[in-house]
């Protein structure tokens, strides 16, 4: 190869794309960024996102920042992204609602499967039933006894009608052949709340949400609603070794707008993936017992699309309506 041949090997190879370090300085399109979490400011989302968003912020030359739009379940803030222009100045930061809304909230104008663009499964957050630690059920088979023995007595509360707690009942007393009310609460917090009053017998909510509860010894777990044990809990049975075939999975993930260049959806992707041994995210979600998963578009479509449609028919034999 001659001198003038090497030299414009050389130049070429410096005008291919490539992914380096370098990619770190790049600058966003936008110089902030919008992360909507369309429920309402405190709630179990907030803690990863913002830890997300801090990152982002440092690595990718725009400020990232986090707005709660409650509403509909969910769905305004949903709706609200999926109805933004894909320029890469908004964000979905999501629970596994998104599979509910379809079937639930009929007068949304967005279909999550057709209008967002999903980035990735952040975490799977495993969700409990809990009562509180004087409770008459010392384990789970005392509650389907009691259950069974008197059919529409127990009470269990969740965040909201809807929601997905409100739905891993309905789908536990499907499946367990019992019948229980559902008392709706503005939030799972106010449902903890009204275990400690005696107001209603078990609650259904998010590992983030209950587990403290019970490391404290103030309540007890009597299952949760993975198809399995959870490894950062062995001592607490799945539901499902007593109420065969029954999961409830609970998680959290990120969607842009449809439309994003797939220059900037690779980027986003990267750098969310790149985030699957972040030090901050595991310390502060390990003990809750949230599984990182960071592991893109690929299977957040899949779960998405096999959970719709097993919610939906979770929400039809239920009679679950929808709300405004």
């Amino acid at each position: 190869m001659n001198r003038r041949n090497a030299l414009l090997l050389a130049g070429a190879a410096l005008t291919v794309p490539q992914i380096t370090p370098a990619r770190a300085q790049e600058a966003w399109p936008v110089r902030q960024v919008r992360i909507v979490i369309p429920f309402a400011a405190g709630g179990p989302q907030d803690i990863p996102a913002r830890i997300i968003a801090e990152r982002l912020s440092r690595r990718m030359g725009a400020t990232f920042i986090i707005e709660n739009r409650p509403g509909v379940g969910g769905g305004l803030g949903a709706q609200m992204v999926a109805q933004s222009p894909p320029d890469g100045a908004t964000l979905l930061f999501i629970s596994s609602s998104i599979s509910i809304l379809p079937t639930l909230q009929k007068q949304l104008n967005f279909d999550p499967l057709r209008d967002l663009a999903p980035l990735t499964v952040v975490c799977d957050v495993p969700a409990g039933m809990m009562v509180r630690a004087d409770s008459r059920f010392a384990d789970l088979p005392s509650l389907l006894a009691e259950a069974k023995a008197n059919p529409g007595k127990l009470t269990y509360g969740s965040g909201g009608v809807g929601s997905a707690n409100h739905l891993a009942g309905a789908q536990f007393a499907a499946l367990a052949g019992i019948e229980t009310v559902h008392v709706p609460y503005r939030g799972v917090s106010q449902a903890v709340n009204a275990i400690y009053t005696g107001d209603i017998d078990f609650v259904f909510g998010s590992s983030v949400e209950v587990l403290s509860h019970h490391r404290q010894g103030r309540a007890r777990l009597l299952g949760m609603t993975m198809p399995e044990r959870v490894p950062a809990v062995p001592e607490i049975p799945a539901i499902a070794e007593y109420v065969p075939g029954y999961a409830a999975p609970n998680w959290f993930a990120m969607f842009a707008p449809k439309g994003m260049a797939p220059q900037m959806m690779a980027r986003l992707v990267e750098e969310l993936t790149a985030m699957k041994d972040d030090e901050t995210l595991i310390a502060r979600l390990g003990p809750a017992a949230a599984i990182i998963r960071m592991d893109g578009p690929g299977p957040l479509t899949a779960q998405l699309s096999a959970e719709i449609p097993r919610w939906r028919a979770v929400i039809e034999r239920a009679g679950i309506g929808g709300g405004s």
